[in-house]
């Protein structure tokens, strides 16, 4: 069994896992009944549906739209859509296209049977899928020929809002040093129950998320990378009302990072949880598929609650997105469990404590590439303090030997910093990590004293209320408020109704033809 510098009852660990896969499990008991407009617009692009109509409506929700309004959303776009490729003889794209100029009820047509359905729509997902293939392999072939920055990727975001000037951002922080390159969404996307059409150049707090932008910044960063002699990730957002259909458009365009948290749009963006428990599913076995790195957002619980009170929230919620990440065929490697330097700096011995926590997640996910986020709720006033707090930040990655480190900096809160205060973050992480590098290996920790004690006291009480979550279900302990210090109804929140329960499952040859392509 792993042997743990901090002491920590491995048989614990176990048996909090355990409590959270049959979480994950009886939540998976509904995600296989239902479907959502989402998932359905999803398997749409994967037929190969893109574009707007006259209206700028985009293609996917024009389709999906009109079968709901018909009462067939239950069936399947599937099914709709293979009986109509075989009735017109016509592509997935132009079938939307005579939908959108009301030329064409598809729900209105003969029904064909299963296989004949699967074989009519065959060629179009594998296209889909051969694409997404080819983006996977041209990441990997970049990996072994040009290489990648050491860990912890340095990740750094830009967000303009015009994504051509996001480009010459994200240029010059690869060369200043950044290894992930994360683009913020503009402000509220998350709540838009569609995905905007083409490049935008207009966006408040953030840049517009669409397959366009994705293409233009991979171009971008794929150049930068051959100029730099090293690969440069892409990260973006597939949370939300668009989470797998987001997923999608980036694992088409060779989007490396995805943020795609089971919980986070239910506690944090007010989205009906089982709207999301559903679409978290079909994202995931996405990203799987084409090798994504997701990162969860459990750090947004600490911003919400304190830090040093709630920290053991965030390691079951960690151990959940974990399981539920396995059922969808998500490899560990592919995991970016979230946690956050939050401690209030007040807080006597707040350095140790963050230490324990950091190094106690690190063994418990010894495969995942942890996202570590930088102290933000407490970095305001004196800005050269938060310069101080991003050093010992840097620290305690290094220490405790994250995988990807989203740098602090002081002019952070405006997404777009800037680059003086982005070029001083990086080198400030570069000269840590640097003169660090090894510390991990070289200091243990006293037994029995304040970390080691820090460490097993989280373990305990996060196995104590996974095992209480057991007996509730993730849906009541949700309403109940067991996360972040936040309520959510069962039956309420924004997508109530692009819910619907899911009728014959065309979907099924696909979603394990990709589970069983994951690494």
């Amino acid at each position: 069994m792993q042997k743990s510098k901090l002491g920590i009852d491995f048989g614990k660990v176990e048996r909090a896992r355990g409590v959270a896969r049959n979480i994950a499990l009886d939540v998976q008991k509904f995600v296989d009944n239902y479907t959502t407009v989402a998932v359905e617009r999803t398997l749409c692009r994967l037929l190969g549906i893109d574009g707007i109509d006259a209206d700028a409506v985009p293609l996917p929700n024009v389709v999906v739209d009109h079968i709901r309004s018909k009462g067939g959303l239950g069936e399947g776009v599937m099914f709709w859509m293979g009986n109509a490729v075989i009735a017109t003889r016509l592509t997935p794209q132009q079938i939307a296209g005579k939908i959108a100029a009301s030329e064409l009820d598809i729900t209105q047509l003969p029904a064909n049977n299963t296989n004949e359905i699967l074989l009519a729509l065959k060629p179009y997902m594998d296209a889909s899928v051969n694409r997404i293939s080819e983006r996977r392999a041209r990441r990997e072939q970049y990996l072994e020929t040009i290489g990648e920055g050491a860990k912890p990727y340095i990740y750094v975001i830009v967000a303009t809002g015009n994504i051509y000037e996001d480009v010459v951002q994200a240029q010059a922080a690869a060369r200043q040093g950044a290894d992930i390159i994360a683009v913020i969404r503009t402000t509220g996307q998350s709540l838009l129950d569609y995905v905007p059409f083409g490049a935008t150049t207009e966006g408040f707090g953030g840049t517009f998320a669409t397959q366009e932008n994705f293409r233009i910044m991979r171009k971008a960063l794929d150049e930068v990378s051959e100029e730099v002699g090293r690969y440069i990730r892409l990260c973006n957002y597939c949370s939300g009302l668009c989470m797998p259909e987001i997923a999608v458009m980036g694992a088409l365009e060779g989007l490396d990072v995805m943020l795609n948290d089971a919980l986070y749009g239910i506690l944090f963006r007010d989205i009906n949880m089982q709207r999301t428990l559903v679409d978290q599913y079909f994202s995931r076995i996405i990203n799987g598929f084409a090798g994504v790195i997701i990162n969860t957002g459990e750090d947004n619980y600490l911003t919400t609650a304190d830090a040093f009170e709630q920290a053991h929230t965030v390691l079951a919620s960690d151990i959940i997105n974990e399981q539920l990440a396995l059922l969808a065929g998500l490899p560990e490697e592919q995991m970016g469990l979230g946690h956050a330097f939050e401690m209030d700096p007040e807080l006597e011995n707040g350095f140790l404590y963050e230490l324990a926590q950091a190094q106690m997640t690190r063994e418990i996910f010894p495969k995942a590439p942890l996202k570590y986020m930088p102290p933000t709720k407490f970095m305001t006033g004196n800005i050269f303090r938060g310069h101080i707090q991003d050093a010992l930040f840097n620290a305690v990655s290094i220490w405790t030997g994250q995988g990807i480190q989203l740098l602090g900096m002081l002019t952070e809160a405006i997404h777009t910093p800037f680059m003086s205060d982005r070029y001083l973050s990086i080198e400030n992480a570069r000269y840590i990590f640097n003169n660090m590098r090894n510390i991990g290996d070289e200091v243990e920790f006293k037994e029995d004293g304040i970390i080691r004690r820090r460490a097993q006291l989280v373990v305990d009480e996060a196995l104590k209320l996974l095992e209480g979550m057991e007996k509730e279900g993730l849906f009541s302990a949700l309403e109940k408020g067991m996360f972040g210090d936040v309520k959510r109804p069962r039956d309420g929140g924004k997508g109530l109704n692009g819910v619907a329960a899911r009728g014959q499952r065309y979907i099924n040859p696909f979603i394990e033809m990709m589970k069983g392509g994951t690494k």
